[in-house]
């Protein structure tokens, strides 16, 4: 008879340290429903069942953690957070400008496929679950010492890791929508 392995904590993470340069202004602030949208990704992460939350970037308010390397993107963000977490920890990682996210698809990137070292939706690199284990963290501080910037991207560390997809609907697709310009950001506003 096997062994039945429980799954480690899962951490939520927001990545809202980058500079926002598209939109012009910042998007974490950003009006969502009453409240900044940062806030409003939080709240989600919890809503999906996560065992704890951190903000990822420089966020005195919101108790963020900095990016390992300045303006390095989110792997930098991720080796950051992985800085503070010392044990074996299961990240759920979203951006910070998907305000159509859903807390029902986000609990079924954590909870599918629970073996995953990396899991993520068809045709998306974010939201994103990856195992920060060992062989995890190895991988991202790797990575993250690469000159090319393309080696030190989120595909990068899915590709090293043995990343796997999961289908996703129309209507879930629709959840993905990234904000990144003020076009967008009044569509899905609208």
């Amino acid at each position: 008879m096997g062994t039945i392995i429980e799954p480690p904590p899962c951490i939520g993470v927001v990545l809202a340290g980058g500079r926002s340069s598209r939109m012009g202004r910042d998007k974490a602030l950003l009006s969502w429903k009453g409240r900044p949208l940062i806030e409003h990704q939080l709240g989600l992460l919890r809503e999906a069942g996560v065992d704890d939350v951190r903000v990822s970037g420089h966020r005195p308010d919101y108790h963020g953690i900095a990016d390992a390397l300045p303006q390095a993107g989110p792997l930098s963000g991720l080796a950051g957070i992985a800085e503070t977490l010392a044990d074996d920890t299961d990240l759920l990682v979203i951006p910070v400008d998907m305000p159509l996210l859903q807390a029902g698809l986000l609990r079924r990137l954590r909870t599918e496929r629970s073996h995953a070292h990396s899991l993520c939706f068809v045709g998306h690199v974010l939201p994103l679950r990856l195992r920060l284990d060992t062989h995890g963290r190895a991988l991202l501080l790797e990575l993250l010492r690469q000159d090319d910037p393309r080696q030190r991207s989120l595909r990068a560390l899915q590709a090293a890791i043995g990343n796997e997809e999961i289908s996703l609907s129309a209507a879930e697709a629709a959840q993905l929508t990234d904000c990144n310009t003020e076009a967008m950001w009044s569509e899905v506003n609208g």
